[in-house]
């Protein structure tokens, strides 16, 4: 996030998110929201099951129960000259994969 007064990136402190430069404060809302210290970059999380549903689904059958359906998100690990990894979740049973 970037602060509003004087436009320069803000990092996290505590339970608060800081400009550097100026000072400016803002409390960080909700928990759905988690501020990387690593990358100093806002990241969502999906913890309700009613919203996973926007999530694309791909037809891959679940090694651990069987079902044909999972939905998948894309992840770049490795540098921008690697392509990217995908990842599974199995639809009905929460399994986690990565593609192979």
């Amino acid at each position: 996030m970037f602060c509003p007064k004087c436009k320069v990136l803000m990092y996290p402190r505590g339970e608060s998110i800081v400009c550097n430069k100026c000072g400016f404060e803002k409390k960080k809302k909700g928990k759905n929201v988690v501020i990387s210290k690593q990358i100093k970059k806002e990241v969502t999380i999906i913890e309700d099951k009613d919203k996973i549903d926007i999530l694309p689904k791909a037809k891959v059958p679940c090694s651990k129960c069987g079902n044909n359906e999972a939905f998948w998100i894309l992840r770049q690990m490795r540098g921008s000259d690697e392509p990217e990894t995908r990842f599974f979740t199995c639809t009905k049973c929460g399994f986690k994969w990565r593609e192979q």
